[in-house]
């Protein structure tokens, strides 16, 4: 069986380091925020060349915070609505709810699946912001969204959670927008051994505000600036992020030639494969193809002990928990939801793993 992915063995390599900065985070005593917090935010800020990074407990807390400190910014105002694509995640589209705010769908295009800039027109004056998602790992249209926003005087927000080290023109995801959030969530890219979050902005005000929003509005030990949240990113998953990053690039680098790979072997009509330009725009969270028939392709799949997973079969605007939004439609997104599979790519699959998955799809049969 070729799982769809074995955090047991993407952390296997690390087990030693993890367990000796295990013992000086024992040794240390220091078990909230702290120097190793502050270290890795540095790190990270760093890496995504933003002039600040602030850790937080996971990647929807990150997206609700930077919300909220927009709006003690007054740049957003509850009732504001944000843009964001009908396929999002139903966790973004949560936390612009969680924050007062309005989402707004739109259609996505079929190369990328992320908002069709077709379909937004002129945006009315309720709309303050747009959020755009990197889904799968790959970048969105950022250059012609960034121009549309400044067009309209809109914020551009990022939810890059799943586009750790995605890079366009030399500028790296988390560095496009006024604030990006990310998951740190296992599965992640750079994945911590829990939940964990983090927000880059180059805004020192609205970093200022988020580092005290976090850790309950507190602007000293004893004195609450802001009604604030508990949203710490804790030491020890930021030691474990810190050892962890050091490989990301070379990581995201054996992701994308499995993909080249995928790309390259896998010709079968009945299977459609992602559109990529075999550029550093794409880090593959995930690999994500699209069948008609998708019942008969999973059980294909089972059949020859190959590991999936769906990337996502409900678009939140059809959720129970967004009732309010059921009577929407839109054509492309569902069609998405309705064929996309994701199979596997990581970096544990091993040459002949890659080799017998490209056999598999080839040989599949609608």
């Amino acid at each position: 069986m070729i799982p769809f992915l074995d955090l047991q063995k993407v952390n296997a390599p690390y087990t030693a380091s993890f367990k000796k900065r295990f013992d000086d985070f024992l040794q240390d005593g220091t078990f909230i925020l702290g120097g190793a917090v502050s270290q890795f935010e540095l790190e990270f800020a760093k890496y995504c060349n933003t002039s600040h990074c602030i850790g937080t407990g996971n990647g929807f807390d990150s997206l609700r915070l930077i919300f909220e400190g927009l709006k003690l910014q007054g740049k957003l105002n509850i009732g504001d609505s944000v843009i964001v694509a009908a396929n999002s995640y139903i966790a973004t589209v949560i936390a612009v709810l969680s924050a007062g705010l309005k989402p707004l769908f739109v259609e996505v295009e079929e190369q990328f699946f992320n908002i069709d800039l077709q379909k937004i027109g002129v945006p009315d004056a309720s709309v303050k912001a747009v959020l755009i998602t990197h889904l799968y790992g790959q970048l969105g249209a950022v250059e012609a969204i960034s121009a549309y926003t400044k067009k309209h005087n809109l914020l551009l927000i990022e939810d890059a959670s799943q586009a750790h080290g995605a890079k366009l023109n030399g500028c790296k995801s988390g560095s496009f927008g006024v604030a990006a959030a990310f998951s740190c969530y296992p599965t992640k890219n750079l994945g911590a051994l829990g939940d964990a979050g983090l927000i880059t902005t180059s805004d020192a005000t609205l970093a200022e505000i988020i580092k005290k929003l976090r850790n309950y509005g507190r602007s000293s030990a004893y004195e609450n600036e802001y009604t604030g949240f508990n949203s710490r990113l804790d030491p020890l998953q930021a030691i474990f992020l810190s050892e962890k990053l050091n490989d990301l690039d070379a990581q995201n680098t054996q992701r994308r030639s499995i993909a080249a790979r995928y790309a390259a072997e896998i010709n079968n009509e009945h299977i459609k494969l992602p559109l990529w330009d075999l550029s550093e725009n794409h880090v593959f969270y995930v690999y994500v193809v699209r069948v008609k028939n998708r019942s008969h392709f999973l059980m294909y799949l089972e059949s020859c002990e190959v590991g999936f997973a769906l990337h996502y079969p409900i678009p939140p605007y059809r959720q129970a928990a967004l009732k309010d939004y059921n009577s929407l439609s839109f054509p492309i997104t569902e069609t998405l939801a309705n064929e996309s599979v994701s199979i596997p790519l990581n970096t544990t699959l091993t040459e002949s793993e890659i080799t017998i998955i490209i056999a598999v799809l080839n040989a599949y049969n609608a």
